[in-house]
């Protein structure tokens, strides 16, 4: 047993708040033409969330700019998608 166990530069968990984010965030914006609104408004603002620490991470160099830009665009789109077809209703 020669190799190493201990983690690499890109071994994180910051490494899946990208594809987190962008799984929420299409959750989160599709859920909203199906009338899940509880969960869309949940999944988007975590969406948001991972997503920035996505970005913040991206940017040290650990994981992938493009699947957190994108689930933090989605995730806002289906938040406020929601909030403001909710707010409207009311």
């Amino acid at each position: 047993m020669t190799s190493s166990t201990a983690s690499g530069d890109k071994d994180s968990p910051a490494t899946a708040l990208g594809p987190t984010a962008l799984i929420l965030g299409v959750f989160s914006a599709v859920g909203t033409w199906a009338f899940l609104f509880p969960w869309t408004v949940l999944a988007g603002a975590l969406a948001v969330t991972f997503g920035a620490m996505g970005l913040h991470y991206a940017r040290r160099g650990t994981g992938r700019l493009w699947p957190s830009a994108v689930g933090t665009a989605l995730g806002a789109i289906g938040f406020i998608g929601t909030v403001t077809l909710l707010w409207s209703l009311a």
